[in-house]
Order: C-alpha cells, then sequence, then structure tokens
C-alpha cells in the first residue's frame, strides 16, 4: 500500500508520519534510507515510476485509436487519419522541484551547463532550473572552449535563437515535443541499443556500427543540447561516460561511425566543455586509423575498431603484397557489394576478405544503410565514404595536437587531384590498392554526395583560408552545371546521375541536400556567378519540395524520376519508401538563412506535419514503405538521424538566425554542429564575445 501511494505521488511527504518512520527504516535495512532525503528529485522518480504504466492499452499517438496489432512479418498497418496539428499541446518544461546534483566529475569541467532559459525570477537569484535541478548561471563559463588559443564564440546568440513571432515560437516548441517524445520511448524501449523499432517495441544494433552501441544516444547529445533538454541531456552524458566501449571488436562502417560517433562526440564537446566527450572521441579517433593502411592511403571503407582489420605492418606499403604472392589488384579488405543480392530485404555480402581472412558477414538494411549500391562497388572505397572524413579529422588534430589526422585527409585530398576526372566530374568508386577508378558512375545522391559537401565546407571551416578545397569544389560544382543539371519539360531543375557519358533521369531524396550545399557556397564563388548559384539552389529545393507535395503523405520519396512520363514522381514500387531522411529539410534551413523567403518555414511545416501524421506511432517514429499509399505501413524503423539530422534542421529553421550562426559554425553531413578554426583572434574579441549569462 505504501509503494502504491508513493509511485502515484513519488514523495514520502503525503504519508502519514508512522507510515513514513516504518517505510524508512525497511529500506535504510536495505541501504537505500537516504535516498529519501532528497525530496522530489530525479532519482526518487526514477526508483517508483518503473512501467507504471506497462499494462496500458496502446494507442495511436496521434489520433488517440488503438495502435494496429503487429502483424507476423514485424510491421503493423494504419489508416491514415486526418489531423489538426495546428491545436498544439503547450507543456512546461521546467519543474519547480529542487534537488540536489551529484558532483562526480573528477578531471572534467566544473559543474553542470545549464539547458533551460533563465526566467526573470531566476535571473534575480542568479540561477537556472533544470529540471529536478538546480545550477547557477556561472556554470556555463567552463563551456568556452579555445581553438588555437581563440576562444569559440557563442553558439546560442542572444535570446537561445528564441524566434519574435509567436508562430514560429510555437512551431519550435512542437518540434521540441516530438524530439522529446522520441527520445522517451527510445529510452523506454531500447536504451543503449543503436536504434528503436517502435512497432516490436524493442532496439536495433544491425552491422552498421561494427558493435559500437547507443548511436541514437551519441547522434542526439548536441540536438537535446541546443533544445534545452537538459535531464534527457544528462542522461546521455552519462551513457557516454558510463557505457560507450570504443573498443569493440566488429567491422564498423569507417564513415558511419565518424560522422555519428567522432562528428556527435565533436559537437557536444564544442558545445559544452565536458572533457568526458573529448577523452572518448581522441579514442575513437585513434582506433579508425587502421583504415587507412593501404598502399595509396585511401582508406578501407570498413574497420575494426579493435585494430584487428588492417595492421599497418601488412598493409604499409605495396612490397607487403608482392611479398606475400599477392596480385596489387586484390583488395585487402572485406568486398560487401561483390555479388550481393536482395535477400528478404538486406542486402547481403561474402564473409571472407580479400586476402582470404574471415570476417563478419558484411550486411546493410536498406532502412539502416545511408548509402545504396550504383553498380559493381566489390574492389571499391566508395567517394561520399573516404570524401566525408575532413571536417572531423582535421578537427581531432586540432584537439590532439597530432598532426596525423590532418595528414591523412590531405592525403585523399592529394590522390585526388592527381587523377584525371572525365568531363571533370567524380566517379564515386576508386580503388584503394590501384588508387584508379572503378567505374564511371557519377551522383550527387547517393554514393557521391557528402563528398562535394564537404570540399565548400572545409572551406568554410578553415575560416575561408582553405583555397585548395575552394577551387576543387567551384570546379565539381561546374562539372556538374555543365553535365547532369537538367530541366524537365515541366520545367523543374533536377540533377540528374551519369553513367558513363549516358545520363539516368532520376535524383535521389539523398541529392536534395544539393539546395543547400549550392545556397551557402554561392556568396564565395566569382561576383558574377553568386546570384546564379542562389538562384540554382533555389530551384533544386523547389524540386524536392515538388517531390513532396506530389505525393498523398506529403513525404518525399526515396528516389523521383524524370523520364517516362514521370514528373518528380517515383514509378517503381522500390523507390517509394521514406525512411525519416533529413535532406528536403535542411535544404529549407540554408535557403531560411540565406533568402528569409517565409514559404521556407512554411515547407518545412508542411513536412512536420506529415511527419506527425503519418509516421509518430505511440511508441515513436518510423518511416513507412510507400508514400503514395493511402494505407500506410511502416518499416519499424526510427534512425538515429532523425534525432540528429531531421529534427534539428526544423528546430533551427523555426529559431533565430543566431542560434549556431553559420558564419561560426558548420555542420558535419549528420548535422553535429563544428566550430569554425579561427586564423587569427585578439584579446578584444575574447573579451566582448561572452556566453549569454
Amino acid at each position: 500500500m505504501i509503494f502504491k501511494t508513493l509511485a502515484g505521488k513519488t514523495s514520502v511527504v503525503g504519508l502519514r508520519l508512522p507510515q513514513t518512520f516504518i517505510f524508512l527504516l525497511v529500506l535504510g535495512s536495505l541501504g537505500f534510507g537516504a535516498l529519501f532525503f532528497l525530496p522530489e528529485t530525479s532519482r526518487l522518480k526514477r526508483i517508483f515510476q518503473h512501467n507504471s504504466d506497462s499494462s496500458a492499452v496502446i494507442t495511436d499517438s496521434v489520433n488517440g485509436q488503438r495502435a494496429q496489432p503487429i502483424s507476423p512479418i514485424g510491421y503493423g498497418l494504419i489508416r491514415a487519419p486526418p489531423l489538426d496539428i495546428g491545436v498544439l499541446r503547450s507543456k512546461s518544461q521546467l519543474s519547480s522541484s529542487n534537488g540536489k546534483q551529484r558532483n562526480n566529475n573528477k578531471g572534467r569541467s566544473q559543474g553542470t551547463v545549464s539547458m533551460e532559459h533563465m526566467s526573470e525570477g531566476d535571473a534575480a537569484d542568479n540561477k537556472v532550473h533544470t529540471r529536478g535541478v538546480v545550477v547557477s548561471s556561472r556554470a556555463r563559463s567552463p563551456v568556452r572552449v579555445k581553438l588555437r588559443n581563440c576562444m569559440l564564440k557563442p553558439p546560442y546568440g542572444a535570446n537561445y535563437g528564441k524566434p519574435s513571432d509567436p508562430e514560429s515560437l510555437q512551431r519550435r516548441e512542437k518540434v521540441k515535443e516530438m524530439m522529446k517524445f522520441a527520445w522517451d520511448n527510445y529510452k523506454r524501449y531500447a536504451w543503449g541499443e543503436n536504434e528503436l523499432r517502435p512497432l516490436s517495441r524493442n532496439g536495433n544494433d544491425g552491422r552498421t556500427f561494427g558493435g559500437l552501441r547507443g548511436a541514437s544516444i551519441v547522434d542526439s547529445l548536441d540536438t537535446l543540447y541546443i533544445m534545452g533538454l537538459g535531464e534527457e541531456y544528462q542522461e546521455a552524458k552519462e551513457w557516454v561516460e558510463n557505457n560507450l566501449n570504443l573498443s569493440v571488436g566488429g567491422e564498423a562502417s569507417l564513415f558511419e561511425v565518424n560522422i555519428r560517433y567522432v562528428g556527435g562526440l565533436l559537437s557536444a564537446y564544442y558545445l559544452t566543455g565536458e572533457e568526458v566527450f573529448k577523452r572518448k572521441v581522441v579514442e575513437l579517433g585513434r582506433n579508425l586509423l587502421p583504415a587507412f593502411n593501404t598502399p595509396t592511403g585511401i582508406p578501407h571503407g570498413v574497420v575494426n575498431l579493435a585494430g584487428l582489420l588492417a595492421p599497418a605492418k601488412r598493409y604499409a606499403k605495396p612490397t607487403d603484397f608482392s611479398e606475400m604472392g599477392l596480385d596489387l589488384s586484390t583488395p585487402p579488405h572485406p568486398r560487401p557489394f561483390t555479388e550481393c543480392e536482395y535477400i528478404g530485404g538486406r542486402l547481403i555480402g561474402p564473409e571472407t576478405d580479400g586476402l582470404g581472412h574471415t570476417s563478419v558477414k558484411w550486411l546493410f538494411e536498406k532502412s539502416d544503410s545511408r548509402r545504396s549500391t550504383g553498380g559493381d562497388l566489390g574492389r571499391s572505397s566508395v567517394l561520399a565514404e573516404f570524401g566525408t572524413l575532413h571536417l572531423e579529422f582535421v578537427h581531432l588534430s586540432e584537439l590532439t595536437k597530432d598532426p596525423i589526422y590532418t595528414e591523412k585527409v590531405m592525403n585523399i585530398r592529394k590522390h585526388l587531384n592527381q587523377l584525371d576526372k572525365p568531363h571533370g566530374l567524380y566517379p564515386n568508386a576508386l580503388n584503394p590498392v590501384s588508387g584508379n577508378w572503378e567505374q564511371h558512375y557519377v551522383s550527387i545522391g547517393a554514393l557521391g554526395d557528402s563528398f562535394y559537401e564537404y570540399l565548400i565546407k572545409s572551406y568554410l571551416m578553415s575560416d575561408r583560408t582553405d583555397e585548395v578545397a575552394k577551387r576543387m569544389y567551384y570546379a565539381a560544382l561546374e562539372a556538374i552545371e555543365k553535365n547532369l543539371v537538367q530541366r524537365s519539360p515541366g520545367g523543374l531543375i533536377y540533377v540528374a546521375e551519369w553513367r558513363g557519358g549516358i545520363l539516368d533521369h532520376k535524383m535521389g531524396h539523398l541529392a536534395c541536400f544539393s539546395g543547400g550545399m549550392i545556397g551557402i557556397g554561392a556568396e564565395h564563388g566569382s561576383p558574377e556567378t553568386r546570384q546564379h548559384q542562389l538562384d540554382l539552389a533555389a530551384n533544386i529545393t523547389h524540386t524536392c519540395h515538388e517531390s513532396y507535395r506530389r505525393t498523398p503523405t506529403k513525404l518525399g520519396p526515396e528516389v523521383f524520376r524524370f523520364d517516362d512520363g514521370a514528373e518528380a514522381t517515383a514509378p517503381r514500387v522500390n523507390e517509394r519508401h521514406y525512411i525519416l531522411r533529413p535532406e528536403v529539410v535542411e535544404s529549407y534551413m540554408y535557403m531560411w538563412r540565406l533568402t528569409h523567403d517565409p514559404k521556407y518555414r512554411e515547407w518545412g511545416w508542411e513536412a512536420l506535419e506529415a511527419l506527425e501524421r503519418h509516421c509518430r506511432l505511440a511508441t515513436g517514429f518510423s518511416g513507412i514503405i510507400d508514400v503514395y499509399g493511402h494505407i500506410i505501413q511502416h518499416d519499424n524503423l526510427q534512425q538515429s538521424f532523425f534525432l540528429a539530422e531531421t529534427l534539428k534542421y526544423l528546430y533551427l529553421l523555426f529559431s533565430d538566425d543566431d542560434l549556431l550562426p553559420l558564419k561560426d559554425w558548420v555542420f558535419n553531413t549528420e548535422a553535429h554542429p563544428l566550430p569554425v578554426i579561427p586564423r587569427n583572434c585578439s584579446q578584444k574579441t575574447e573579451d566582448t564575445d561572452r556566453w549569454p549569462a
């Protein structure tokens, strides 16, 4: 009876004195009595609110109807209901409860960074409230991190990016509610796993991360922090400190680990100043270096994080291969794409590497993989993978004062500049042993996309000093415009794909990032091309919006075509899925920042409405199988990049521009903000650029 009463009130205060005495006496014998001298703390609530609603009927969180039962194959069918999303729930994010915070940050920055905005009353006593925790506003001081002896500029602006107009503020709060809902369900059903499966209410690890766990946690750190979800951020930080094991023995995607884990930890460190994130990312960076042990220095696509896959003494130079009696054309790494086939929706590859070593079967689930195949890539490293390391690795060198990371990515760039490029284009696949292109398939979508993104962003992140990256980017953009940019019969501008000189008139959802990329690059090109490039960015973003607008769900397909009568639509059934991807709203955010055209915020709100209507379940968010279907079938996966990218870009879209201003911060391809590395700084700058108090 006592436990039942406490579970409802989460407080000892509601008990009569005799009950309280007996209760504390009993628990005291078990060593728990001391907890109850901290009234209303988060710890108390976690003890007494354990699955108290586990017997409740699960309903669709959008319309309150009972959720559909899970089918034998693990998917649920839900008829899409009408939704009036204009009525938003307003929930206070602040708790009036006070508590004491444990300070076990040995060797770390002092205090806990406050996550909530100060009220007038808080300002009076110089305190900031997070749920159940009161933290002095002085706790922000350690957040300031130096790069090259320059203090980073405050990322939060005058008022944490709070928009002045009520409509944008209301919409921003809705995005924050969605993030909390997604996080809470991940925590409840899949805590510590990589991603949530909301229909089956369990976790998904897959093989992408080679045994690393907690991808959704690491991917969410900066999103939680930026949105002011203080309690959730603290949970994530504690998990990283206590549970993130970085020396696992499985084969991991170098690309995915870099953009999600390295990028996420770097961003969390730069935003919070917490040393735990720096320690973890430095350890992880070292574990990625064996991937570069090839004759050319072009890294393998996979790496064993325990250092077992590609030992340096074996693959350091070509003579090592000849001494072993091997042809240099034989790749010294697992060959995940050779003789692959789809089996049950999964891409299955061989189980041995090019040297005959047994390896874990490389398996990509379509919903897990950020990239899809384009031709035979069995002996190849992928352009979008080895070309999407520069931002993170340069920052690793900045943090460690070890140039090896910058040397690795500069070697990639040097090698690419030595190669002939068909019509100035970069093919998607390169042999890491011979150093030659494997085929002439070109795309700014899957397999190519973020290589181009990292060229212009490397220039911006260098404080506009990386002239090599700048030249490479604008030369590539010129070749793309000349060879790939097309106008449909209906007047839509799109970027086709190129197969050895033959155009494939399709565009992938992944390619929709290019509107934002071309937009941020427009300012820094030659004066005569600036307006043209900004117009191109706007036109591509418009086309991607049309791919959403022309579906019944108002969500865009994985691939949309411009041939055989198709116009920004997906006639092929296997190209109609939507897996919570961010690229379209990413371009909305950039184009809003660049133009302040209100249509981009309206388009973002349309996408948010569609996500709520079709992807929100009672237990999280899920992608859908067919964006043209009137009966919605879900793919049972809440992708970690939905938390890292899609919701973050929507939040920034409805925020003022001084929240993570583009002149001071660059987003990696997983939307993790990294600071511009200043070319110089002055004492005046350090003294005047203060964090908000």
